[in-house]
């Protein structure tokens, strides 16, 4: 394994910008868009839960559907890929039992041995206060998908642009997500910035670390 040098890992964030204007002849490639789909698969979660989809859309009419209800905004069908995040609906006991399953099957542990994990989720998420609110607690989970997307693409030099300028219910009706059980949270556009993006070449602003970070 290696690991990126430390001044390697701030070149690529200083490299990496939410780009305002890409290159639509520009199409991320198959082993590229595989990797960053693993990528995606691999993102922790609390409990290890996952509850999320992500839906790619790269068919051209899809992407002009969702521009309307994205504020206009020219990445969604300039990008190559625009991903949604969605999260569950039905984040119940039966998708519980389906997360602890595949633990099982892919640990090989016993069912009884994971019995005491299964309550202490069940126990959070079900029917504890935390379940009133679930949704929410779902939500914040997609966005460290959303954080782990980004960061992936950009250290194999894909240029993304993360959306919150949306309408979900829109979004949800033009891709039949209720139907198949899921509600969008956020999304994440994916592709090569325009060489006439002038974004691109602007410092970032951001806080010091000293106004940022304490160390206690």
């Amino acid at each position: 394994m290696k690991f990126l040098e430390p001044a390697e890992l701030i070149e690529f964030q200083n490299w990496r910008y939410a780009t305002k204007k890409f290159d639509p002849a520009r199409k991320i490639s198959a082993p590229v868009w595989e990797a960053l789909e693993a990528a995606l698969a691999l993102t922790p979660s609390a409990y290890g839960l996952q509850p999320w989809q992500f839906f790619v859309v790269a068919d051209s009419e899809l992407k002009s559907a969702l521009r309307t209800h994205s504020w206009d905004q020219p990445q969604v069908t300039d990008c190559s890929h625009h991903v949604v995040f969605a999260t569950r609906n039905d984040l119940d006991e039966a998708f519980v039992d389906r997360h602890i399953a595949r633990i099982v099957e892919v640990r090989g542990v016993t069912p009884e041995a994971m019995g005491f994990y299964k309550d202490m989720i069940a126990s959070d998420l079900l029917s504890g206060p935390r379940s009133k609110w679930v949704r929410e607690w779902a939500a914040r989970q997609a966005y460290i998908a959303l954080g782990n997307f980004m960061t992936s693409a950009a250290l194999l030099g894909v240029d993304t642009c993360p959306m919150e300028g949306m309408d979900p219910e829109k979004y949800d009706e033009i891709l039949s997500l209720p139907a198949k059980g899921f509600r969008s949270v956020v999304a994440c556009s994916a592709g090569y910035r325009s060489k006439d993006d002038q974004y691109a070449a602007l410092p970032k602003v951001r806080f010091s670390k000293a106004d940022l970070i304490q160390t206690l």
